[in-house]
């Protein structure tokens, strides 16, 4: 039988006022799930067996979502300061802050000179690391899509290259591999073993890149997060509770990094 998922938005009353989020109705669920997502605020997933239709899904969701109502309002509270930190920096541009790697790095955009193509560069500079955007004369793109597209293929690199270090010492291979814009996932893995990645990943410190890694091909031994599954996954990053906790906090910055200005 194929998969299904049903998405919607909804409103639910609570007894700190009204919460728009994301309400999920879905086939694979087996509990239900409520996730704190930087794009689409609250998600709630219902799995379909417990909710024959949206009016059931949305009475089960408001009965889960009550009982974690104060939890959920801290979070939604920490990304709203987030959003406005970030608000607050501007648009990208020239001499613009940005992180790569997990380190901070200035924009700096010059017309390119000897080629006409336009490049980016990682360089060192007096004041600390640059990233260099040389525009070519015919270059239509905005400076985001730029530097989205040099990004996502230095995530293809730094992802395939952990893959390359860890899949052998696993005794796993993925069936493919590709770099997307995940709206909820660092990472996934599928039952026909296909992996999938965010190029975001790229901004964080290696070793949070590394961490999901590991934890999507140690999916391809253990499907589920039980014991022996965290097994798997700390016996290649001891420390990866350390990453996961900040990809969670940095989700806000990550996420916005090169949205376009409003």
């Amino acid at each position: 039988m194929t998969a299904t998922t049903t998405e919607w938005r909804a409103s639910l009353r609570l007894a700190g006022g009204d919460l728009e989020c994301t309400l999920r109705r879905s086939s694979r669920a087996r509990n239900l799930r409520l996730t704190v997502d930087p794009r689409h605020v609250a998600i709630v997933t219902v799995p379909a067996r417990a909710a024959r239709n949206r009016g059931e899904a949305e009475r089960l969701a408001l009965a889960f979502v009550a009982e974690r109502e104060a939890w959920l309002r801290r979070h939604l509270d920490k990304q709203s300061r987030q959003r406005a930190e970030l608000a607050a920096l501007g648009p990208l541009r020239d001499g613009a802050m940005f992180r790569f790697r997990g380190e901070t790095h200035r924009v700096r955009v010059v017309p390119a000179t000897e080629r006409r193509r336009t490049t980016v560069s990682r360089e060192g500079g007096d004041a600390g690391d640059e990233l260099i955007v040389r525009l070519g004369s015919s270059e239509r793109r905005e400076l985001n899509a730029v530097l989205e597209a040099w990004l996502r293929e230095r995530a293809r690199v730094a992802i395939h290259r952990e893959i390359e270090r860890h899949a052998a010492a696993l005794a796993v291979a993925p069936a493919a591999v590709t770099i997307r814009d995940a709206r909820t996932r660092w990472g996934s893995c599928s039952r026909a073993r296909r992996l999938s990645f965010s190029w975001r990943l790229v901004l964080a410190p290696p070793e949070a890149l590394e961490t999901v890694v590991v934890h999507e091909l140690a999916h391809l031994r253990v499907f589920g997060h039980g014991p022996g599954f965290w097994e798997i996954v700390a016996s290649r990053r001891p420390d990866h509770r350390l990453w996961r906790r900040w990809l969670r906090d940095h989700a806000v910055e990550l996420h916005g990094a090169l949205a376009p200005a409003e």
